[in-house]
C-alpha cells in the first residue's frame, strides 16, 4: 500500500514475488485505488502543522483506515497473504535532524485488518545516518535492471541508476506536487494530460527563480519533501503571480529542465533508456517536453499504464518480501547510510 506526496489517494497492489538465487521476479495479480475522502485528504494535507498529540491521534486513525481498506481490497485473497507492506503517508521528512515520520501506524493496520503488517521502512536507515530515501531503487535493481535509468515522476521526481557496480538514486526535485497545487484554484485535482500547461506561456522570472533553488546544486545522496515545497517553492509562486495556465507551463518547463540536467550529469555514456513511471508519466505534455529535451541520445520509455500507476506499490511489496526473507532492502549507496540494511517493522495482529 502506497500513499504518495501528491495526496491523490491510496494505491494497492496484490503481488507475488519469486526468488531464484539472487534474481527476483514479480506478478501483479490485482491492483486497486482508493480516493481519499475530502475530510481525510484535508487532514493529511494539514498534518504537517499538527501538535504532537493531534498528529499521533491521526496516526492511529489513519492506520485503522488503512487496515479497513486492505481488507476491502483483498477480499478472499487475504487468506493466502504473507503480509501487508505499508509505506504510510509521509508528513515529516527531516533526515538532517535524525527523523522521518509516516502516518499510518502499522500496529493499527494489523489490528484492524487481522493481517501481518510491515511498516516504518525509512527510520532504520536514518538511524544509520542515511536519508531514509529513496527506497524504490532496490526494486529498480532487482525488477527493472534492463533500463539504464528509472525515473519516477510523483509528487517529487526521483531517479535511479547503476554506477560503478552500485545503485545510485536521489530526489531530483519537484514534480506533481507543484503541478497539482497550481490547478487547485480551478477546482481540479490535476491538469489532465497537461492540456492547461500546453496552452500557457513561460513566466521567465518565475522559471529563473525555480531553477535557481539551492537544492538543485546539492550533491547526492539527497532527498526532499513537503517542507521544501512549502518553505521554498510556494513563496516563489506567490512572488510571481500569473494565470494558472502560465504557472503550469512554467512549472512543466522547470521539471523537465531539472530532469534533463540530472540525467546528462550522471550519464557516463551520454545515452540510455529511461523507464518513466508515476503520475507524471500520464501527463502527455510533460512527457512530450521531456522527450524533446532528451532526444536523440536518450529514449523515454513509457510502460503499460498499470506499471506507471502502481510501480511504487509493487516495489514496496518487494521491500516487504525482502524484509520477510531477512535480506537487504535499503541500499546505503542510495541513502548515504553507514551500511545496507533490512528495514521495516513487522506487526502481528
Amino acid at each position: 500500500m502506497m500513499s504518495g506526496t501528491s495526496l491523490d489517494g491510496l494505491d494497492m497492489a496484490l503481488c507475488s514475488f519469486l526468488r531464484e538465487g539472487t534474481s527476483w521476479s514479480y506478478e501483479l495479480i490485482r491492483s486497486g485505488y482508493k480516493d481519499y475522502p475530502p475530510e481525510l485528504r484535508l487532514q493529511l494535507e494539514k498534518a504537517i502543522g499538527l501538535k504532537a498529540i493531534d498528529l499521533l491521534s491521526l496516526d492511529a486513525q489513519y492506520g485503522a483506515w488503512l487496515g479497513h481498506q486492505a481488507v476491502a481490497f483483498l477480499g478472499s485473497d487475504s487468506a493466502s497473504l504473507d503480509a501487508v507492506a505499508s509505506h504510510g503517508h509521509t508528513v515529516h521528512h527531516r533526515p538532517e535532524l535524525g527523523f522521518t515520520f509516516q502516518l499510518g501506524a502499522p500496529k493499527y493496520i494489523a489490528l484492524s485488518s487481522g493481517l501481518p503488517v510491515i511498516g516504518d521502512f525509512r527510520s532504520g536507515d536514518i538511524a544509520l545516518g542515511g536519508q531514509g530515501a529513496p527506497l524504490v531503487p532496490i526494486g529498480d535493481r532487482l525488477l527493472f535492471s534492463t533500463y539504464d535509468f528509472c525515473l519516477n515522476l510523483g509528487g517529487i521526481a526521483n531517479i535511479s541508476f547503476e554506477q560503478d557496480g552500485k545503485r545510485i538514486a536521489f530526489d531530483i526535485g519537484i514534480a506533481n506536487m507543484l503541478l497539482n497545487h497550481l490547478v487547485k484554484p480551478l477546482g481540479l485535482p490535476y491538469d489532465s494530460g497537461g492540456e492547461l500547461a500546453r496552452g500557457g506561456q513561460i513566466n521567465t522570472a518565475l522559471l529563473k527563480s525555480l531553477d535557481g533553488l539551492a537544492y538543485y546544486s546539492k550533491s547526492y545522496p539527497k532527498s526532499t519533501g513537503y517542507e521544501w515545497f512549502s518553505g521554498e517553492i510556494l513563496p516563489l509562486i506567490e512572488a510571481f503571480p500569473d494565470r494558472p495556465e502560465n504557472q503550469l507551463r512554467t512549472a512543466a518547463e522547470h521539471i523537465v529542465r531539472q530532469v534533463d540536467a540530472q540525467v546528462r550529469s550522471v550519464s557516463k555514456e551520454g545515452s540510455g533508456r529511461i523507464l518513466v513511471t508515476g503520475g507524471g508519466a500520464l501527463n502527455t505534455f510533460l512527457i512530450e517536453l521531456l522527450q524533446q529535451r532528451l532526444q536523440p541520445n536518450f529514449e523515454v520509455v513509457l510502460p503499460k499504464q498499470k506499471l506507471i500507476e502502481y510501480k511504487e506499490a509493487i516495489v514496496f511489496g518487494l521491500l516487504g518480501a525482502l524484509r520477510l526473507c531477512g535480506v537487504t532492502n535499503v541500499l546505503a549507496s542510495v541513502t548515504g547510510a553507514r551500511r545496507d540494511s533490512c528495514s521495516g517493522i513487522l506487526c502481528l495482529p
